[in-house]
């Protein structure tokens, strides 16, 4: 049996019991009645199953409470029953439900044409006529008065403790004490008035001093200015990095002022704290209602700001670039720290849509508006932009001066986007110690201080840097922290962002299988989004499959001709290298190093100059042996063995062709050991290949102890009791890809079983 909600969970148990009856009964009731323990009684023992859904006891049948349905799976549920939900609408639905898949059933049959294009907000309550509201409804009224009284308190006040009051009454009221968004709606609109101001009163009158009591002695006073009270409040909460507060606040100063232009500015910082709390959708849906009011242009121009900061995690970035430059115009007048913030915003906005003639304007209003004495802050996000662009452009004897400089700022300015800007420029300048502090430092702080919309940004540059660092085992974690972080906050070009740089780190490994299919989890949004930067480390990805795969004509195809983000193709550019000398392409390998070269040389950065000189090393002849030894002491320098492994199997390969075995096989014995540490199968395979073509009789496979980080996530989750379609949903593997993997992790564990492997690691 299934307690819950009636209707939610039944299809999840179906597959469960259908291979192993004859018959299945499925009945959804509110409460069991006699009759139907009665049934189930009469079931059991024969080769029929009776699956009853409900609100109600067991009963002493046996049970299960089904949890709420995750996000991801209410927004299948939403778009199966409506294909074709806007996404933002589906999220809004979501959000309502709490999971309830009955809710999300009904949610979806009220909504409009008008709500279907997108044009009109999600219903902030159930229809009138929705079952689950009437259920509530009539629960509500067969309730003593005390109860009620209870229910009452809780339908206007989300954060009343119910513990302190009455217990019996809290008891008797205990079906309706629920502090999910779905039920209060309800209870707001079906409690009756009289009841309400009562509950108002008490609780003006009980609270403790601060803005919740203000709150209701406002209602219950009907003082329109009690509404500059709750904004001291809010603005403290916001201050103390409290945005949900903030918020909440905000919006009750809003409801309490009559004045269309200052009704819209509370609305308007109301919107700003879901944004930055991590909550776009009600950020949008508040922001509908602030539109609609009377505003000035600075007004408008603020609601611009907020609108392009939730597109730029969200929607269409070039879309959100043009909104955001509009705003900064607007702003740079009145409001010049905001206007230079919208300016960065613009250009991160730009740079995702690889759109350099967009990045170009930003940068260029931003040298327009410069002064010479820019505070910390403005003068950090000015130089940022002015250094990134001389990068883009090749220009990076110009960049260095700025990008240092934004670097060593970073101190100076409190908050988390200082310390992504700085870790982006640390990145860029090849200090990927200093990156990867400084992306470390940007999620503490983000999280520290609330400011959720920007986990998921400040995990990009973490993990780039642990990449840049060749740490992949914490270039993962960030990665798949960042993706679950996005999709929690509904930032679906973060999710892409993390998802791409996911499949460079498979496909650098040589795990084609798991590159591949987060490639392809990916493509859609990049291609609807136009989502340029995140499609160009996917294009990156593919081509080191087709690398590993001996298919370098492909590999090479694919990495000139997308048009793609000149920033990553650059960093790709070591790989276009290896394709075409593969093709016998010596001139188009020597094109795509030149820009490569420059930027290596004049950041100092061991780790590309390291590759480089393997770059060299393939390309040239009389001074090859120079370039390779050279890029194997810039590897050990710098740390990144990785590469030192590819490098010495390239050079390897390089000797035995030119009839230096001896040699060849020092350096692929290296490689192998390497990559054993990296548990890097493909590659493993292609050393010891190398080797054996070398005369090499003692490369034959040992078995090794050790799990790769994906192979030590997939174990951990699967001793935490997870299935393998669930593991490969959290980690954005394919089904297939988890049974290789789990193979490989028993018999490298010398375990038979799940269990086996749970004690293992216990």
């Amino acid at each position: 049996m299934l307690c819950g909600e009636a209707g939610s969970g039944k299809t999840a148990l179906l597959n469960a019991v259908e291979d192993d009856y004859d018959a299945l009964l499925c009945v959804d009731v509110p409460e069991l009645d006699d009759d139907l323990l009665q049934l189930a009684r009469d079931v059991g023992g024969t080769r029929g199953a009776l699956l009853i859904a409900t609100e109600g006891e067991p009963r002493g049948l046996p049970s299960v409470t089904l949890d709420p349905l995750d996000a991801v799976t209410s927004i299948r549920v939403l778009h199966d029953l409506v294909p074709g939900l806007p996404s933002t609408l589906a999220a809004d639905l979501v959000e309502l439900a709490c999971g309830n898949p009955l809710a999300l059933v009904e949610l979806a049959g009220s909504l409009s044409s008008a709500q279907l294009g997108g044009i009109a907000p999600a219903p902030e309550v159930l229809p009138e006529n929705s079952s689950l509201r009437l259920r509530w409804r009539a629960r509500f009224a067969a309730l003593s008065p005390e109860a009620q009284h209870v229910v009452a308190m809780v339908a206007v006040d989300e954060e009343v403790d119910a513990e302190t009051l009455d217990l019996a009454a809290v008891t008797e009221a205990r079906p309706l004490f629920d502090s999910r968004r779905l039920v209060r709606s309800a209870l707001q609109a079906d409690v009756p008035l009289p009841l309400r101001r009562r509950a108002h009163a008490v609780l003006a009158e009980t609270l403790p001093p601060g803005a919740r009591r203000a709150w209701h002695q406002a209602v219950t006073t009907q003082d329109a200015g009690l509404a500059d009270v709750l904004t001291t409040y809010a603005e403290h909460a916001r201050r103390c990095g409290d945005f949900a507060t903030a918020a909440r606040d905000h919006d009750r100063a809003a409801r309490l002022t009559t004045d269309p232009e200052q009704k819209a500015h509370h609305l308007l910082k109301a919107a700003a704290d879901h944004w930055a709390r991590g909550a776009p959708h009600r950020s949008r849906a508040v922001l509908r209602t602030a539109t609609k009011m009377t505003c000035t242009p600075e007004l408008r121009a603020l609601m611009d700001l907020v609108v392009g900061g939730i597109d730029l995690g969200e929607s269409l970035p070039d879309v959100a670039a043009d909104r955001l430059i509009r705003a900064a115009k607007a702003l740079v007048g009145t409001r010049r720290e905001l206007a230079v913030a919208a300016l960065g915003f613009a250009g991160e906005a730009a740079s995702i849509a690889g759109d350099h003639r967009r990045y170009t304007a930003v940068a260029e209003f931003a040298k327009e508006i410069r002064r010479g004495d820019e505070p910390p802050a403005t003068r950090l996000t000015l130089d940022h932009l002015t250094g990134m662009l001389a990068t883009f452009d090749g220009r990076h004897d110009e960049a260095l001066p700025a990008l240092r400089t934004v670097v060593d700022l970073a101190d100076q300015v409190p908050g988390p986007q200082a310390r992504i800007w700085a870790s982006q420029a640390a990145y860029v300048l090849g200090d990927a110690t200093r990156s990867h502090e400084m992306a470390t430092s940007a999620v503490t702080a983000a999280r520290e201080s609330g400011f959720t919309a920007l986990v998921p940004w400040a995990l990009v540059y973490r993990a780039l840097s642990a990449l840049l660092l060749d740490q992949h085992a914490a270039a993962l974690t960030a990665a798949t922290e960042g993706v679950h972080a996005a999709t929690a906050i509904g930032q679906h070009n973060a999710v892409v962002d993390h998802l791409t740089i996911l499949a460079l780190l498979a496909a650098l490994r040589g795990d084609a299988d798991t590159a591949l299919h987060r490639i392809d989890t990916a493509t859609e949004q990049i291609t609807q989004r136009g989502l340029t930067r995140p499609g160009t480390f996917g294009a990156w990805a593919f081509a080191c499959v087709d690398l590993a795969r001996d298919r370098p004509a492909d590999a090479l195809d694919r990495l000139r001709l997308q048009p793609g983000h000149a920033g990553i193709k650059v960093m790709a550019a070591p790989h276009v290298v290896e394709a075409a000398v593969a093709c016998g392409r010596p001139s188009t390998a020597d094109r795509a190093l030149l820009p490569f070269e420059k930027w290596a040389g004049t950041t100092g950065s061991s780790a590309r100059l390291a590759l480089s000189h393997r770059c060299r090393g393939l390309l040239e002849s009389g001074t090859a042996d120079e370039h390779f030894e050279e890029a194997i002491r810039l590897h050990r320098a710098s740390g990144t063995a990785l590469e030192l492994a590819k490098t010495e199997l390239l050079y390897g390969n390089r000797l035995r062709r030119g009839r230096r075995p001896k040699a060849a096989r020092e350096h692929l014995r290296d490689a192998v050991r390497i990559f054993q540490s990296y548990q890097a199968d493909h590659w493993i395979e292609r050393a010891r290949a190398e080797l054996r073509a070398a005369g090499d009789s003692t490369s034959e496979p040992r078995d090794h102890p050790g799990l790769t980080p994906q192979q030590a996530q997939i174990a951990r989750l699967v001793a935490e009791g997870a299935t393998n379609r669930e593991v490969a949903a959290r980690l954005f593997l394919s089904h297939r890809t988890v049974e290789h993997h789990l193979r490989n992790i028993f018999a490298r564990l010398g375990v038979r079983s799940r269990v086996e492997l749970t004690r293992r690691l216990d």
